[in-house]
């Protein structure tokens, strides 16, 4: 069984923790920004030991692998800190702000023997499962486009919207309809992006990803107005709607297979979500690293690298055109 510390006193981890506990995991400790925040959220969760100093909770014997759940400026800071103490980790998304930090978590991670993973919860989501090996297995024949969108109109967290805290919509919420498009059209060709940054911030956008053969991506994300939360990945005998939430939700519709059931009664795909959504991903986590393994082949070092390069690539254009 491995024991847990915990890196974050927020919603997410709130939520993730919940799901950990309810999946009979081990935490020993949590860290928080203060003792009074870190007390109250041992306290809300019956964790033993409660801290205002990492180094304290790096040092501990009793901590195998640790979640982060920080704000995303310092995640490379605070993995580095984790991996040299020895801790596997598990880092909530965004990994880093930047695909070189990313290149350079990884290096260290290998280096130190420790596994590492970003915390993208929609890949272990059985939903997602289901839809990536049926389109694996041909059902949809080769993936020509994908559709995804993520826009509400506030933060899911206080000082998401800073720049100091390296505030970006496109990092926090884009991040979902890239990683959606990566998966079955694989990193872009070339890319075309417009957004709107105010304050050195990005607030919202929206992009092309084009890929081989005319393949591409129609991807938007917003944290000033509300967009179509769902989902569509098409090919070439029929397509896969995701229902809203598309990230974290637990149904689809196949049209595919016969006229029927392309134009008039798709095939509904229910996963219905058990707590928070996140003891799948917790469930592969604990088991990789019991394997041994020191990456989770569904969500690897090459695949959160070339994400976060097109995450790279799309500010990069948003930010030529604001100039």
């Amino acid at each position: 069984m491995l024991r847990w510390g915990i890196v974050g006193t927020g919603d997410i981890s709130d939520r993730l923790v919940s799901d950990l506990l309810a999946l009979g995991g081990e935490i020993s400790a949590v860290w928080g920004r203060t003792a009074e925040r870190a007390s109250d959220f041992a306290t809300r969760h019956g964790i033993p030991s409660s801290s205002d100093e990492r180094s304290a909770l790096f040092a501990r014997d009793d901590v195998d692998v640790v979640y982060i759940a920080t704000p995303a400026v310092t995640h490379t800071a605070i993995t580095l800190e984790a991996l040299d103490a020895g801790k596997h980790v598990l880092v909530e998304k965004p990994i880093a702000t930047s695909a070189a930090d990313a290149e350079l978590l990884f290096a260290r991670a290998a280096q130190a023997d420790q596994f590492l993973m970003e915390a993208m919860w929609m890949r272990f989501n059985p939903l997602h499962v289901e839809v990536i090996d049926r389109i694996a297995a041909g059902e949809l024949g080769a993936i020509r486009h994908v559709r995804a969108s993520f826009g509400t109109p506030f933060f899911p967290r206080p000082g998401k919207e800073r720049p100091e805290d390296g505030g970006s919509i496109l990092r926090d919420r884009g991040i979902y309809p890239v990683t959606l498009a990566h998966w079955f059209l694989g990193a872009p060709l070339s890319l075309n992006a417009r957004g709107v940054i105010s304050e050195g911030v990005d607030l919202a956008g929206h992009a092309t990803l084009e890929s081989t053969d005319g393949a591409f991506a129609q991807l938007a994300w917003s944290g000033v107005d509300f967009l179509d939360l769902s989902a569509a990945i098409s090919g070439e005998r029929g397509w896969i709607t995701l229902d809203p939430m598309f990230w974290a939700g637990s149904d689809a519709r196949v049209h595919a297979g016969s006229a029927e059931r392309i134009f008039r009664e798709p095939e509904q795909v229910r996963h219905p979500r058990v707590g928070n959504g996140y003891g799948a991903m917790l469930e592969a986590v604990t088991a990789a690293i019991a394997s041994g393994l020191r990456e989770h082949p569904w969500h690897d070092a090459a695949t959160t690298i070339s994400v976060t390069r097109t995450l790279d690539r799309i500010l990069a254009d948003i930010s030529s055109e604001s100039r």
